[in-house]
């Protein structure tokens, strides 16, 4: 019930013996009261207070109380009106219903009508007042989540949605009261059909990381988690699904996972997770690149996944072996030159600056240019223009430089070999490729990575590699690293004779490497790190060349141990 010594009641009738005589039994109920006498005396009232109700006499001197209705609907839309006449008329009463009144009473009023009627439209009013502050918690709630809501009533048609989904998924005003199942806005609609789920099942329904096909051809990831909406009664009025965005999430979660694989270089120990995360962070700024790393680490392919991972992978990549030429090739090949410009130049030629313009030029080897092609370089990066060799004509270039070197620079400049405001503009961030000994984790995906591109490259259908050949892998030092392991697998892959490939496929000089190095082991104790990738049988017997006690040495084992799983073995 509502208490009537907090509800403000106005009174508006041009009659003065009736304003007082209303007046009069609504302040014995605990009301508080205000009368008016005309339509302009209650605008004044309604300005300075607020009435949870007003009685409005519709035949007012000089006017009508149906614009004064209009009126407190614009000035106080909440307020409750009662209309009253003592002539009752069936166009009146409905005119005033459609403009919002909630009642129409003929005079002469009875004190229990008057009552009665006041009671009933304060107690609509706190129900009204209860809902709108429901409504618009909900709207404070449904604008701050940044989840799409979708609710359906109890007929599956649907009913509110939030501003989320209204941008995301395409929802319009147009299609409240449509119905779910026949609800199409350019996707597979199935937050629709969990709602219809929970609706007829009555109870909560999930789907977990679904593909959604957006109307704005992007596609998410999302979690649609419905429920349907109970009244206290117990029946189901409704159903309301969250629709969660996951998609950054998984990107987050497929980025923290180990990748054995990013932009062609291949690897998935924790050294070139480093390698891979810090291409992602350099991809998209024009900072200079030093990548350092020892021959056949495969510096190039780095250099390759920073150009192809950045906002520059639509214009050229252009690779320069800076050892491979003279001074004077190279720096022709670099900044072109003009026909006549020397012995041989019968044309003009674009050098590799201009060609990389909005791409990315790779210089390779740069520790090896001489120190007239140092200084022309050095204004290429400070200036960003050059002359082609036989020109006077600056030319503007926009160029990313990614440099690369198996050679300490720093030890250069204290040499005097390399200026050293060239190395410090090379060596803005420093990229290093780890050698194949340091990444053993990786061996075995390279085989396999190195096979199939043999297959590809020989017509050939080789599976892989025998233990034996494995086992010799990890024992190898690699001084050529990833270039030496290709070119092995490569040789192998031409002679195997067999779809495994074997150790006598392998080269010689490999083999014999290999052994040396397992020999002057053998003399001593296992280390530590050998003890701990926990060899087999099969890898120590292969490590030693078939030598037992070399083997057992290995293992950790006595030589009666190896024996007996030799022979065991042999049983099976």
């Amino acid at each position: 019930m509502t208490n009537s010594a907090n509800c403000r009641i106005l009174l508006v009738d041009d009659e003065e013996g009736l304003r007082f005589t209303l007046s009069s039994l609504l302040k014995h109920e605990g009301y508080q009261v205000d009368t008016a006498a005309s339509h302009v005396d209650a605008i004044v009232c309604l300005q300075t207070e607020h009435y949870a109700l007003a009685f409005v006499d519709i035949m007012l001197a000089g006017d009508s109380g149906i614009n004064l209705l209009r009126d407190i609907k614009a000035i106080s839309p909440t307020t409750q009106v009662v209309m009253f006449t003592g002539y009752p008329e069936v166009k009146s009463a409905a005119a005033a219903v459609r403009l919002g009144a909630f009642d129409y009473i003929t005079k002469p009023l009875r004190t229990e009508t008057l009552l009665l009627v006041t009671r009933h439209a304060l107690n609509s009013k706190r129900i009204n007042d209860d809902l709108e502050r429901y409504r618009a918690n909900m709207d404070a709630i449904f604008r701050t989540v940044v989840d799409s809501i979708v609710m359906v009533n109890k007929d599956g048609r649907l009913a509110h949605f939030n501003s989320t989904a209204e941008k995301i998924c395409g929802y319009n005003r147009d299609l409240i009261g449509s119905d779910a199942a026949t609800l199409h806005l350019g996707c597979d609609g199935s937050c629709h059909t969990a709602l219809l789920e929970t609706l007829s099942s009555k109870a909560p329904s999930e789907i977990r990381r679904h593909e959604c096909h957006s109307p704005k051809g992007k596609n998410r990831i999302v979690s649609i988690t419905a429920t349907p909406v109970i009244e206290t009664d117990g029946t189901v009025s409704g159903a309301v699904a969250v629709i969660r965005d996951e998609t950054q999430l998984v990107e987050l979660e497929h980025a923290l996972r180990k990748r054995s694989q990013f932009q062609g270089v291949v690897g998935a120990s924790a050294a070139m997770q480093k390698v891979y995360s810090l291409i992602e962070a350099l991809a998209d700024v024009p900072t200079t690149v030093l990548i350092y790393g020892e021959s056949g680490t495969g510096k190039e392919l780095v250099a390759a996944a920073l150009h192809h991972s950045g906002s520059r992978a639509a214009g050229p990549f252009v690779k320069v072996n800076c050892s491979a030429l003279s001074e004077s090739l190279l720096e022709s090949e670099l900044f072109g030159h003009v026909r006549g410009a020397f012995t041989g130049a019968i044309a003009d030629k674009a050098g590799r600056f201009q060609r990389a313009h909005n791409g990315t030029l790779f210089l390779d080897e740069i520790a090896d240019i001489s120190p007239a092609i140092q200084m022309r370089l050095l204004r290429v990066l400070q200036e960003g223009e050059f002359e082609r060799v036989g020109e006077s004509v600056s030319r503007k270039v926009d160029v990313r430089i990614i440099a690369a070197t198996n050679r300490n620079l720093a030890e250069m400049v204290k040499q005097g070999t390399f200026r050293e405001d060239l190395y410090y503009r090379l060596d803005v961030v420093r990229l290093v490729v780890p050698a194949l000994r340091e990444r053993r984790d990786d061996l075995d995906l390279l085989v396999t990575h190195f096979i199939a591109k043999c297959n590809t490259k020989l017509g050939r259908h080789i599976q892989g590699v025998s233990n034996d050949v494995l086992a010799l892998f990890h024992s190898h030092a690699w001084p050529g690293n990833v270039r030496e392991l290709e070119h092995a697998l490569e040789r192998a892959s031409i002679l195997c004779k067999s779809d495994i490939i074997a150790v006598h496929d392998l080269p010689q000089d490999l083999i014999d490497s290999t052994r040396v190095g397992i020999d002057s082991f053998l003399t001593a104790a296992p280390s530590p790190a050998l003890l701990k990738k926990k060899l087999s049988l099969e890898e120590a017997l292969a490590m030693s060349g078939g030598n037992k006690t070399h083997a057992a040495n290995l293992l950790g084992v006595s030589r009666l141990t190896v024996y007996r799983q030799i022979k065991k073995s042999q049983a099976k």
